[in-house]
This record gives C-alpha cells, structure tokens and sequence, in this order.
C-alpha cells in the first residue's frame, strides 16, 4: 500500500479504532489456483491476534496452507472530497477532486482450527461482542439455541486465528490540507452526510491544536 508519510496512520489506538468499526475484513492469499479473497468478520484478541470463522463448504481453508502468511484489509469510513469544500478555491482554483479514507492491512500467518473447542470459542467471542454492543442486556448467547441445533451449526464451520506479524495503516484526512481547507473539508463532508468521516477529522483536529 502507498503511505506518504503524512498519510501514514501510527497510533495503535486509532488503528485498534478503525478494525473494530469495521470488523467486515478481505482476507486475501495467493493459492494454487491464484489469488482469492474473502470478506469475513474478524475480531481483535487483546494481544493483537485476529480470530474469526468459516464455513466448511468454503474452500478457503482447503486452498490455503497452515501457517500461509495472509493480508487481512480493514476499510474504515471513506468518502468523495470536493474541491468545492475548500474556502482556498475561491481564491486561485489550484484544487483537485480527492478521496478521504481509512484503512489497516494486517498481514499474518493464518492457522485452521477443525476442533469443537476452537469453534465454539471464535463463535462464543465473535457473537459476545457485537451481541452486547448492539442488545446489552439483552444479547443472544450461544446457550439461547438448542444443543442439538448448536452442534449442527458448529459442525459447519473451521475456526481460524491470524498472527499478525506486520500492519500497515493509513488515514488519509486532508493532513495535508491548510487549517481553513481541513476544516472546509469537515464541513463538507457533513453537509454530504458523511457524519461519521467528518467527526474522525474534528477529533484529530482538535488533538493536534
């Protein structure tokens, strides 16, 4: 990936940040039968491994070896910027169309777990995560379902846990932008409604004053 050094994210709170907003990753591998990809949920363990699940019918953990290093990509908010968001524009026009984003690649060594235990526990912490997020209180548990119906389940899909050994990472939020322009470009950038994008550079602007 191209990071220009003042596009390059560094801080692992914001990168811990953009993975766990968008968990949805593209998990890519070279294989025998070339390049493939696919989108999976991931979750974060707190030493930095990224565990997830597939189901037993996808050939992703047949096509790719034990221990194969693979790149996991993270694709956070990202949004169309307009030379029009900057007040600068009015004054010499030296502005083009851009694109705003942020994103991490985490590339790791990949390890298959065919195991009910391996299983049980990448559903059990995928499941809690999101459960309590999105129903508190009220979070489905894995216990909710019948035992029989949850053995079914379980036995169609192949757990997986990535070492990552390498994370690139990129916030690209008009860094490079004078302070009238960057703050144009939040502007813009709510009135779009990309509220969310907008209020990621609000906070990093008021970090760096």
């Amino acid at each position: 990936m191209y990071i220009p050094p003042h596009f390059q994210e560094v801080s692992s709170v914001e990168i811990e940040a953009i993975i766990e907003a968008a968990p949805l990753a593209c998990i890519v591998a070279q294989t025998v039968e070339g390049l493939i990809a696919n989108h999976i949920p991931l979750l974060a363990a707190p030493d930095g491994t990224l565990i997830g699940h597939v189901a037993l019918a996808n050939d992703m953990h047949r096509l790719v070896a034990h221990g194969q290093e693979v790149l996991a990509i993270f694709r956070g908010d990202d949004a169309y910027i307009s030379p029009n968001f900057y007040p600068t524009k009015l004054e010499h026009h030296r502005h083009v169309p851009t694109w705003n984003y942020q994103v991490v690649h985490a590339y790791g060594a990949i390890t298959f777990q065919h195991d009910e235990h391996a299983k049980r526990a990448a559903v059990a912490l995928l499941t809690r995560s999101h459960e309590r997020r999105l129903n508190g209180n009220d979070a489905w548990r894995m216990a909710d379902a019948p035992t029989d119906y949850m053995q079914q389940m379980l036995g169609k899909i192949v757990a997986f846990r990535i070492e990552v050994k390498r994370t690139l990472a990129k916030s690209k939020l008009s860094q490079n932008r004078e302070e009238r322009d960057y703050l144009g470009a939040i502007t813009g950038l709510r009135a779009s409604g990309h509220g969310p994008l907008a209020q990621r550079m609000a906070d990093r602007f008021s970090k760096m004053r």
